[in-house]
């Protein structure tokens, strides 16, 4: 089987699934999923991409609330709000330094899957319990590097279940 092919299967499989989970299980957005998956392709896939998108991922969200808490606690303004995220863009920047978390958009992906999350959730960085929007997007972001692996792991064994018919 053709690499895309077994590609495009493995999404679509995996897809579903996703969005069937998280549409009666998991209380995660899927979105963040997909942003989190679309992370360990973009870090070079295996269990490298693995570590580099979930490390990645995670600082970003982490530096998302770190921004978000700042504004907060200065009045939340928009000048504030500016300020603040000028300053978070600026250290996800800098992180990249450090080599597990030398792929600096997925430090973006993970800021933004935060502040995406707080605002679809309707809930401030503040909110304390388990619908907390930085303990939500930082669950999401660990399940999408998850399904980024189990989805190369399924094209791979599909593309290898061709290979062994044809050459029988």
């Amino acid at each position: 089987m053709q690499n895309i092919t077994a590609m495009s299967i493995g999404i679509g499989l995996l897809g579903a699934l996703a969005t069937y989970l998280t549409a009666t299980v998991l209380l995660l957005p899927v979105w963040v999923i997909f942003i989190a998956w679309a992370s360990f392709f973009a870090a070079g896939g295996g269990i490298g991409g693995l570590t580099k998108s979930i490390a990645s991922n995670l600082t970003g969200v982490a530096i998302a609330s770190l921004s978000l808490l700042a504004a907060t606690s200065l009045g939340g303004t928009p000048i504030a709000a500016a300020i603040c995220v000028g300053l978070g863009s600026a250290a996800m920047v800098q992180f990249g330094r450090i080599a597990i978390l030398s792929f600096t958009p997925c430090i973006v992906f993970g800021f933004a899957s935060l502040v995406g999350t707080s605002a679809a959730l309707g809930l401030p960085i503040t909110h304390s319990g388990i619908d907390n929007p930085a303990f939500v997007a930082a669950a999401a972001v660990v399940v999408g590097g998850i399904f980024g692996i189990a989805h190369e792991s399924l094209s791979s064994l599909l593309m290898k279940k061709r290979v062994a018919s044809v050459t029988e």
